[in-house]
């Protein structure tokens, strides 16, 4: 198996969180999507404005929906931190600098109007960009550079983002993320 292969599957885990085994991603996101590693990352610009990408409507899960800058699977055999860098790359077109775990057990379960479910033990990260965003159309349809106040109203509302997002935003505020970046030193 090649290496572009590797990156259409994701790792399985048990309830702990071990590792259980591999399985095409595209076969996976169904009404029963078993547990498996993911991550999600907020991309911060030095002025503390974070980044919103919508998912781009011919995603299989949550299509057409806001959430946070990128999220994605780490391959197997690949670190969850370069999983972070190649899929921020691939779908913005930028690099990062100042990566940080910062809820490192994150896990959620959600269902979208259509029945598919994410299941996911998916670490959060929060980066600052390094150029413009030059986003992949076949990723993300649109995006946007808001305020983090605005960030917490919209997962308050709890229709006007991702789920996940709904969830990790107000842990993210408990972690002091968005308070002027001052965390996230370049």
């Amino acid at each position: 198996m090649t290496s572009m292969d590797t990156r259409d599957m994701v790792v399985l885990l048990d309830d702990a969180g071990t590792t259980i085994g591999t399985a095409s991603k595209s076969e996976i996101h169904h009404g029963s999507t078993p547990l498996h590693l993911a991550f999600s990352c907020y991309l911060f610009d030095d002025a503390g404005w974070v980044l919103l990408t919508r998912r781009a409507v011919s995603k299989k899960t949550f299509p057409g929906i806001w959430t946070n800058s990128c999220c994605g699977h780490p391959a197997p055999g690949e670190s969850i931190d370069a999983a972070v860098r190649r899929r921020v790359s691939e779908e913005l077109g930028v690099g990062i600098t100042a990566l940080r775990c910062v809820l490192p057990d994150f896990r959620y379960v959600a269902v979208a109007a259509d029945g598919i479910v994410e299941n996911e033990v998916c670490p959060v990260f929060c980066a600052r960009v390094t150029g413009p965003v030059r986003a992949d159309r076949e990723e993300v349809a649109d995006y946007t550079w808001v305020p983090w106040d605005h960030l917490r109203a919209a997962a308050g509302l709890g229709w006007a983002i991702s789920p996940w997002a709904v969830k990790q935003v107000p842990l993210l505020a408990a972690e002091g993320i968005g308070q002027g970046c001052q965390d996230l030193s370049s």
